[in-house]
């Protein structure tokens, strides 16, 4: 995935915000994942998107919450604000709804280990209307895949 130079951890704000989108086109289908990262007055630092193949929309979601909480991770954030569309996964996340499906407790694992080098982190459920950049980053991963 490509995103934007990552500053000199001086530059880095204390606090970043981590949006992410999966998209699965079927269920399973083509799927990708778009991501987001900004200050909490919406500079945005850096965006990405990323085709991932065929699997489900949930497995989507958190290949996003991963590839953003990689991405965030070089920044050095005190703390960060996840913000994804998925209830499910941020309640998975939260520790609310356990993991019950086998192809999604590797990613749950994973991602959990990415949270816990971190400092600090915060998940959120957000409308996807909030989440308009990282959805349509998703969806453009998508269409570049269908035009090849």
């Amino acid at each position: 995935m490509q995103t934007d130079s990552i500053p000199d951890k001086r530059d880095t704000p204390a606090c970043l915000i981590l949006r992410t989108d999966g998209a699965s086109r079927g269920n399973p289908g083509h799927a990708a994942a778009g991501i987001v990262i900004e200050t909490p007055d919406g500079e945005i630092v850096a965006h990405g998107k990323l085709y991932l193949g065929v699997m489900t929309n949930n497995q989507a979601e958190y290949r996003a919450l991963i590839l953003g909480l990689k991405s965030v991770a070089r920044y050095h954030p005190a703390l960060v604000r996840v913000y994804m569309d998925s209830d499910l996964v941020v309640k998975q996340m939260r520790g609310v709804y356990k993991v019950r499906h086998p192809d999604l407790e590797p990613l749950w694992r994973e991602a959990r280990q990415l949270v816990s080098a971190l400092p600090a982190v915060t998940f959120d459920q957000t409308p996807r209307a909030q989440n308009a950049l990282a959805d349509r980053l998703a969806n453009e991963a998508l269409d570049e895949r269908d035009q090849r």
